[in-house]
């Protein structure tokens, strides 16, 4: 039976999904810059804010805050279709991109925020694709860097702040004390 996931209205995500069986097919430019446009092309169906993201060669992670009424599944299931289908014509072949369910958790205080944004802007580092976060073209810290805003556009002013306290922004009222 499938682990239910946590939804939580006004919440931010750390939401990532692997390619098929850990292929690398995202490894190519072509492919990194069809997720881009993808992505872009669903914030216009749907209505949701990156905060962060980076696109590696058999995986991507955003940091995702889905607003007003749309849900996190209805973005990630437009995302992964349009882009798979997008892929597979490009690519003529058919079939699966994606390898299972996408994985995702509600980030709950400021500390975790901080710590999963600095995560997605240090896994090309890890990986040894480059060496500083900021030359890997494909993430949201790039794109801020060049005053892009078409897919993240939120300020980078908390940048060094850390903190223990519950993001009291992301509509879950009880979080920081017992629920009621």
């Amino acid at each position: 039976m499938r682990k239910l996931r946590i939804v939580a209205t006004g919440a931010v995500y750390h939401v990532t999904a692997r390619a098929n069986k850990k292929e690398l097919l995202l490894a190519s430019p072509l492919a990194k810059n069809l997720f881009l446009e993808t992505l872009v092309r669903a914030k216009s169906k749907h209505n949701f804010a990156v905060e962060n993201f980076v696109v590696m060669s058999n995986h991507f992670h955003l940091l995702i805050r889905p607003l007003g009424d749309s849900s996190l599944s209805d973005i990630l299931k437009w995302l992964l279709g349009v882009y798979t289908m997008a892929y597979n014509r490009i690519h003529k072949q058919w079939g699966h991109v994606w390898g299972g369910r996408y994985f995702s958790r509600p980030i709950v205080t400021f500390k975790e925020y901080v710590e999963v944004y600095r995560y997605i802007d240090q896994n090309p580092v890890k990986a040894g694709l480059v060496d500083l976060p900021s030359d890997w073209h494909w993430s949201g810290l790039a794109h801020q860097l060049k005053g892009r805003k078409d897919i993240v556009s939120s300020p980078l002013w908390w940048r060094g702040v850390v903190s223990d306290q519950p993001i009291f922004l992301v509509g879950i009222p009880w979080l920081g004390s017992d629920p009621q």
